[in-house]
């Protein structure tokens, strides 16, 4: 392995660790505003993904895992707003059934 290699993993490693810490830590009631960021996140990997198979000559391996990219983030979004939507539902006042 290259040391390029190496220090990319090796960041990508402390990367998941750091976010992995980050996340516990987050209280309850911010995990609403905390999953509309990380849609937004995944709405630019899906730009990225996108920019990457039009371009003019990515290769096959690179038009793959562009591809890849695009669909596993657009389900994580369509997944994120389903989520988004449940728990803002939570939050509002359900009709009073003794009123009636």
């Amino acid at each position: 392995m290259s040391a390029q290699l190496v220090t990319e993993l090796t960041i990508l490693i402390l990367a998941a660790f750091v976010g992995f810490e980050v996340i516990s830590k987050v209280p309850t009631l911010l995990h609403t505003p905390l999953m509309s960021g990380t849609n937004a996140i995944h709405g630019i990997v899906i730009v990225g993904g996108i920019i990457v198979m039009g371009a003019p000559h990515p290769g096959f391996f690179m038009r793959l895992v562009s591809f890849a990219a695009v669909i596993l983030a657009t389900a994580n979004v369509v997944g994120g707003f389903v989520v988004t939507d449940r728990m803002l539902e939570m939050f509002k006042k359900r009709p009073d059934e003794d009123a009636s």
